[in-house]
C-alpha cells in the first residue's frame, strides 16, 4: 500500500496538540513537534511522528515529566549539568544546546550535560541549532540497551548516536548524524512495518545467531555495533558507542550501559539504578574562535564542492556530502508533503481517539 501523503502543517499541528493533551506547555508542546517534523521532514521516518504514540505511552507510565522544572546542578563559565526533572528530550535537548551556545558566545566553546531526560529525537536537530550560529555542533545520547559490545551476547548499550554540524557558507551544513550500531533500531522498525527481511550484519536472534528478520530483537535478539564482526572492526563501532554513553551517562549523572530506561513503556526499568533517567551531552563550539568566519566558510564551501566532484564508484550515484540526502529530501517534503505509512498512520488515528482529538 502506498503510504498516505500530509503536509507539514497538518502533522506539526496534530503532533502539537498531542503534547498539549499530555500536560505540556506551549512552548514545550512547539518544541518537541518541531524535533518530530524535523525529523520527517529530513527523511528520518523512524524518528518523526512515527515515534509519537511512543512518548505517549511513556508519560501514562508516569515516566515522563509534561511540566518539567529544570535545574542546572553544576555549572562553570564554559560548562554544565542540567537535570531536566524528567521531560521529554525532544524539549530538554534544545534547552541545553541553547544554554551551551550562550556559553559559547562568551567562552568560545560550551558543553552541556543532561540528566534525568528521555529520549531526544533526531541528533541532527540539536546540532544544527549551533550550525545555524555560526558555530559546529555536538549531540550525543544513550540510549535503551539493544546492543551487544564486540564479542558479547548480551544487551549493554543503545545505539548512541553521534551527531556534527558544521556550518558552511552558500552550501548546506555537513551534518553526520549516525548510530553506532551496524543500524538504528528505528530502521528495524521501519523494516518491520514494510514486512520486510534486514541485511545480514546488523542483528542477531536471542541465542546470538546471525539473523535477518527485524522482529528478532522483540524477542531477545540484539543489534551489533557499527562493523558488526572482528573482520570488520566492530571494536570500533564499540568504543564509539561506549564514548557516548560515557559522556551521556557517567559524566551527567545519568543511567548507563544495561541501566538506561527501556522506550518502550511495556519493559519494566530496572532496580538499583545507578543514575537518573537517559543521559544527554551536547556541545557548540564557535568558528571564529578559529579563523574568522567568512574565510572558515569559503573553505568550508570548497571542500565539500571538491569531494562532491570527485570521482563516484557509479556514474548514475554521485559522492554526496554528510547530511545531503536529508537537506535534499528536506526541500522536496516540503513541497509535496510528508509521506506516512499505513502502519503508522492507523497508530496516529487511534492516539486521536484515545486523546479524543481530530487527525486526518
Amino acid at each position: 500500500m502506498e503510504p498516505e501523503i500530509l503536509s507539514e502543517s497538518v502533522l506539526r499541528d496534530f503532533t502539537r496538540a498531542v503534547f498539549l493533551q499530555m500536560g505540556c506547555s506551549e512552548e514545550h508542546a512547539e518544541e518537541a513537534a518541531d524535533v518530530l517534523m524535523h525529523a520527517d521532514l529530513r527523511g528520518i521516518d523512524s524518528h518523526g511522528v512515527a515515534r509519537l504514540s511512543g512518548y505517549v505511552r511513556l508519560w501514562k507510565a508516569g515516566r515522563v515529566n509534561a511540566s518539567p522544572s529544570f535545574h542546572l546542578s553544576t555549572e562553570t563559565p564554559s560548562t554544565a549539568t542540567l537535570n531536566a526533572d524528567g521531560a521529554l528530550g525532544l524539549v530538554s535537548a534544545p534547552h541545553a544546546m541553547r544554554i551551551a551556545i550562550e556559553k559559547a558566545k562568551i567562552c568560545g566553546s560550551g558543553w552541556v550535560a543532561v540528566r534525568n531526560s528521555n529520549h531526544f529525537g533526531i541528533a541532527a536537530h540539536h546540532a544544527l541549532m549551533a550550525a545555524r550560529e555560526g558555530m559546529i555542533g555536538f549531540a550525543v545520547t544513550n540510549a535503551s540497551p539493544l546492543v551487544t559490545p564486540a564479542g558479547g551476547a548480551e544487551r549493554m548499550l543503545g545505539t548512541n548516536p553521534v551527531c556534527y554540524a558544521f556550518p558552511a557558507g552558500a552550501e548546506a551544513p555537513f551534518v553526520l548524524d549516525m548510530a553506532t550500531s551496524a543500524a538504528s533500531n528505528g530502521k528495524l522498525e521501519i523494516a518491520e512495518r514494510k514486512g520486510k527481511a534486514v541485511p545480514e550484519g546488523w542483528l542477531t536472534d536471542q541465542n546470538g545467531n546471525a539473523s535477518t528478520d527485524p522482529s528478532a530483537l522483540r524477542s531477545g535478539g540484539m543489534l551489533l555495533t557499527l562493523g558488526s564482526d572482528t573482520e570488520h572492526g566492530d571494536y570500533k563501532g564499540y568504543g564509539l558507542s561506549s564514548v557516548v554513553d560515557l559522556l551521556s551517562g557517567v559524566l551527567s549523572g545519568a543511567n548507563y550501559g544495561p541501566w538506561v530506561p527501556p522506550f518502550v513503556s511495556y519493559l519494566p526499568v530496572l532496580p538499583n539504578l545507578p543514575g537518573e533517567g537517559i543521559g544527554h551531552f551536547v556541545g557548540a563550539m564557535r568558528v571564529d574562535g578559529f579563523r574568522p568566519l567568512e574565510e572558515y566558510q569559503e573553505h568550508m564551501d570548497r571542500w565539500i564542492r571538491r569531494f562532491r566532484e570527485s570521482k563516484a564508484r557509479k556514474s548514475e550515484k554521485p559522492v554526496m556530502i554528510p547530511g545531503e540526502p536529508e537537506a535534499r529530501e528536506e526541500v522536496m517534503r516540503r513541497q509535496t508533503g510528508i509521506p506516512v505509512n499505513d502502519k503508522v498512520m492507523a497508530d496516529l488515528r487511534q492516539l486521536a481517539q484515545e486523546l479524543n482529538l481530530n487527525f486526518a
